[in-house]
């Protein structure tokens, strides 16, 4: 069924009814599209203007095109969090409507990198508390996680079980978290870590990089962590002065 003709550019029409298609259930989260040729036949429009249309779907992670492969229908997230807002990562499954747990893989005190002396104002002498961990999701891996903490800020019978590193240092320490300086960056296929995320080949990671201050501005945790983009989303809401 052709898409009916109206005021604006017919490939914004084509967005609209593939989106409508895929909200009613004409087509399922992984499921391939038909092909160029019968989906513009079927739309009405050129190959051209669907063309346009599918790259602009794909910027909006709405479908994945796969070389020689096909198009198909991306999984929707099924957390999304406002950047702006700071939430662990516990926090952000929970409201997700999941139940968080943790797989430990390792903890171990070693000597600051050159970027970590920098980052926390410490000297190459002292140490750093570091834990590897995957967070999981009512048990399925979704967010692998590799967290720094300058040694000196938590006691020496530290015990690491607690779900949260934010409820952690605010338990052992007289630190709370107040802001943190974030950057996300999107990567492919990651050797070490998409496997222990359960991750096809083609599956994204959403890298965020997570300088996490106290209320006295002292740096304390810098975390890096890698959540699966097709089940985490992240916005920012800006506003206009």
């Amino acid at each position: 069924m052709s898409i009916k003709s109206d005021n604006r550019h017919l490939y914004l029409q084509v967005i609209d009814r593939i989106k409508e298609d895929i909200k009613k259930g004409a087509y399922k989260e992984k499921e391939k599209l038909p092909s160029e040729f019968d989906l513009a036949k079927n739309l009405g429009v050129s190959r051209a203007t669907l063309r346009e249309a599918l790259r602009i779907l794909e910027e909006e992670n709405v479908i994945i095109r796969r070389h020689g492969v096909g198009t198909f229908v991306n999984t929707v997230p099924l957390f999304s969090s406002g950047i702006e807002q700071l939430n662990s990562v516990t926090a952000m499954i929970m409201q997700g409507g999941k139940a968080p747990g943790t797989i430990f893989l390792s903890s171990s005190i070693v000597g600051p990198t050159e970027e970590d002396a920098q980052r926390f104002g410490i000297t190459e002498e002292e140490e750093i508390f570091q834990i590897e961990r995957v967070r999981t999701a009512n048990g399925e891996p979704v967010v692998y996680c590799l967290d720094k903490i300058p040694g000196k800020l938590l006691p020496k019978d530290l015990t690491h079980d607690s779900e949260s590193l934010f409820e952690l240092l605010e338990k052992k320490t007289d630190s709370i978290i107040g802001h943190a300086i974030t950057a996300i960056e999107p990567i492919g296929y990651h050797d070490k870590i998409s496997p222990l995320l359960n991750c096809d080949p083609e599956t994204a990671l959403l890298l965020l990089k997570q300088m996490h201050y106290d209320l006295q501005d002292r740096p304390i945790l810098y975390s890096l962590n890698y959540f699966r983009a097709d089940m985490f989303s992240f916005h920012v809401v800006r506003k206009r002065n």
